[in-house]
């Protein structure tokens, strides 16, 4: 009989949620491999067991988390017979829960609060498999002959960067205020719209919140 691994997926997994944690509440400076292990009430030998390294954790399970994050429910979204409204609901759904819920990935992943760490293979799988989702979900605006003289790349560019642009204001929260207080999830509808409407033939029609 083999012998039990020392430390299993409920370690990597406490590992991973105590990285979050430290992100979210101080950013790279409240990163050590000791600070990880203590949140997760842990060993330093289990996270070099589990990840190999700090940058490992960082880098190949945190970011990558954040991808796998929007990819999972991006996919969970019904499609409607109103592809301009549904890649609306793409940023406002799920994009602004990935940044209310888990700001730790958010972080990690799209803002490089640890510098100078390079993308491992699998992040690099995991941000591109998510890129092509979104890909996905404009080329139904093509299909639909909705999508003005713009290639397809070049809108998912612009989706993509008032995306972030959303993203950072909202995390920005009451320090120098971008977004209404208390109608933050509106502003993001009505930004969302416009830049949709701009690359489109129709503005998107306003979506009812619908319970998940």
């Amino acid at each position: 009989m083999g012998r039990p691994r020392e430390h299993d997926e409920a370690t990597r997994v406490a590992l991973l949620e105590a990285t979050e944690r430290l992100v979210a509440r101080g950013g790279a400076a409240a990163l050590s491999v000791r600070a990880v292990a203590e949140e997760a009430g842990t060993t330093t030998r289990a996270v070099y067991s589990v990840f190999g390294s700090k940058d490992g954790l960082l880098v190949d399970a945190i970011a990558r988390r954040a991808f796998e994050f929007l990819y999972a429910e991006i996919d969970k979204l019904d499609e409607t017979d109103d592809p301009a409204a549904d890649l609306v609901d793409v940023g406002v759904r799920t994009y602004r829960r990935l940044v209310l819920e888990h700001p730790g990935l958010y972080r990690t992943a799209f803002q490089r609060v640890v510098p100078g760490l390079t993308a491992g293979p699998e992040l690099v799988a995991a941000r591109q498999r998510a890129w092509d989702q979104l890909l996905g979900n404009v080329r139904r605006l093509e299909a639909a002959g909705m999508l003005r003289d713009i290639r397809v790349e070049d809108a998912a560019i612009a989706f993509n960067a008032m995306l972030e642009g959303l993203a950072n204001a909202q995390l920005r929260g009451d320090v120098l205020r971008v977004l209404p207080e208390g109608r933050e999830e509106e502003a993001w509808q009505r930004a969302l719209e416009t830049v949709v409407g701009g690359f489109t033939k129709r503005t998107p029609r306003a979506r009812r919140k619908r319970a998940r």
